[in-house]
């Protein structure tokens, strides 16, 4: 079965963090492709809860940039997929074909999932950082006014 880059790139961006882009290529058994939804799951609990109990719970604020950081990470998956030449591709996932064949070629598909996978990556990627960072310092001033009390 021939494997096309930009089925892959599209994978890695919209169901990447439930590793559907590495059951794609590698197949069932893929134990990261397994894995991949664990610290999804792990990171949807964490904004779950900066939800309901708002975001001075520290959990909260350690697990929700988890999922921001597997998003932004199968982002950067479906770029470098994306990104990679025909003949690359081709010999890695296609190997019975020629180096240029149609599977690892790219088109206005692939350079769509790239463009969106960079944009949102980075935005997610973004926040994942100023959420967790912002969550640090609230606790480091709440720490700071204890300690002065």
């Amino acid at each position: 079965m021939t494997k096309s880059k930009t089925v892959a790139a599209w994978l890695a961006f919209l169901g990447g963090p439930f590793g559907l882009h590495r059951f794609y290529l590698h197949g069932a058994g893929d134990w990261l492709g397994w894995l991949l939804p664990v610290p999804t799951l792990v990171g949807a609990y964490g904004v779950l809860r900066m939800w309901s109990l708002g975001q001075n719970d520290p959990l909260s604020w350690v697990l929700t940039p988890v999922l921001g950081f597997t998003f932004a990470g199968c982002c950067l998956t479906a770029i470098v997929y994306g990104l990679k030449k025909p003949e690359d591709w081709n010999g890695r996932f296609n190997p019975g074909q020629s180096p240029d064949a149609k599977p690892g070629r790219t088109n206005w598909g692939t350079v769509w999932a790239i463009v969106l996978a960079l944009m949102i990556g980075a935005g997610v990627l973004m926040a994942s950082i100023a959420i967790s960072f912002q969550g640090y310092f609230n606790q480091q001033v709440e720490e700071g006014r204890r300690i002065s009390q």
